[in-house]
């Protein structure tokens, strides 16, 4: 039988050898056509060992691809691996027996409500990345090895998710994925198939549960929200009592704050602020303006003035308050 097992799919003639069939049909077929012409039996004896020639080519001379090797039966015993390049067998007795391939591959399994340890029903995907070292054992050892790595695959995953709690699934992929690969390796190791990775795409759990972790979390969130905010209302209060002792100290300094909170309150938009009389006689404007005198004479000549009297305090007065006295003209008798 000249084809693959399972799912391998039959191969055809190779290039090569159907070029060589159709030549020696075609020499085949000169020599026929001399030999009828001439009587000469050398000639028609010769005819028929090329076209019989051209019979054989095809079905004995095979060739394998670099990635490739063939399992050569000869009388159902394995007779050699053959590949890759051009090999040659002995039609009827030998028979290729199927052709397997190298190169990495893919198998994608999953497990479908799988139970966690902590009876928690969740979906999972995963891939394998799958590779055969001994092609004589896949093709002998086992009837198709391809379904037989998705079985033992998803019967690993079922096992790995049961053994491990939710959590632990989600938090460390990494890990769940090295116990994957050893598990599998294991297994197919005996039919010449190695296990390179093993990578968890997907694990989807019930709304329901998603639902509930999700209010969980941010509970657990806002939470710590409000520990944070506790704690920064406490280094604020820290600071606030700080800063009363440095004004306790300094009554200028606290004058001067609160004037700067003025400014900067209305020189974006301009905004007027009414504000009492004892605040503004709290705030003592002579007193601010002798500190302000004394910083420039202290800037311009580098002594210090005499000391001047301390005015008394003033209060401002609105503008809509005042009263105009009469006028008298002298002029006119009363």
């Amino acid at each position: 039988m000249n084809g693959f097992v399972g799912d391998f799919r039959p191969r055809g003639i190779n290039a090569t050898a159907a070029l060589l069939a159709v030549i020696a049909f075609a020499l085949g077929a000169l020599c026929f056509a001399k030999g009828a012409t001439d009587g000469d039996l050398i000639f028609l004896w010769l005819g028929g060992a090329l076209l019989l020639l051209g019979v054989l080519i095809p079905a004995s001379l095979k060739m394998a691809n670099q990635w490739e090797r063939a399992v050569i039966l000869r009388f159902g015993k394995l007779q050699k691996i053959a590949g890759p390049g051009m090999f040659l067998i002995v039609p009827v007795i030998d028979q290729v027996q199927s052709w397997l391939d190298q190169r990495i591959q893919t198998t994608e399994f999953n497990a479908e409500q799988a139970l966690s340890k902590d009876t928690v029903p969740v979906d999972v995907d995963a891939v394998i990345f799958w590779q055969i070292h001994d092609p004589e054992r896949a093709a002998l050892e086992i009837t198709d090895y391809r379904s037989a790595i998705s079985r033992v695959a998803q019967t690993s995953l079922r096992e790995m998710v049961g053994s491990s709690l939710l959590s632990t699934l989600l938090a460390d992929r990494k890990s769940g994925d090295e116990v994957l690969k050893n598990e599998i390796g294991r297994k197919t190791a005996e039919w010449g198939v190695t296990a390179i990775s093993v990578e968890i795409r997907d694990i989807s759990v019930p709304a329901a549960l998603q639902d509930a972790m999700s209010r969980e979390a941010q509970a657990q969130r806002e939470a710590a929200a409000r520990v944070h905010l506790g704690q920064a209302e406490q280094q604020v209060a820290i600071k606030f009592v700080e800063a009363a002792e440095i004004y306790a100290r300094s009554p200028a300094a606290l004058q001067l704050r609160a004037m700067n909170i003025i400014y900067e309150t209305t020189k974006e938009r301009g905004a007027t602020i009414l504000m009492p009389t004892a605040m503004v006689d709290a705030m003592n404007p002579g007193g601010m303006l002798a500190l302000a005198g004394f910083g420039v004479s202290q800037d311009g000549g580098g002594r210090p003035p005499a000391a001047a009297p301390a005015a008394a305090p003033t209060t401002a007065v609105p503008a809509t308050r005042r009263r105009r006295r009469p006028v008298i003209d002298a002029g006119t008798p009363s």
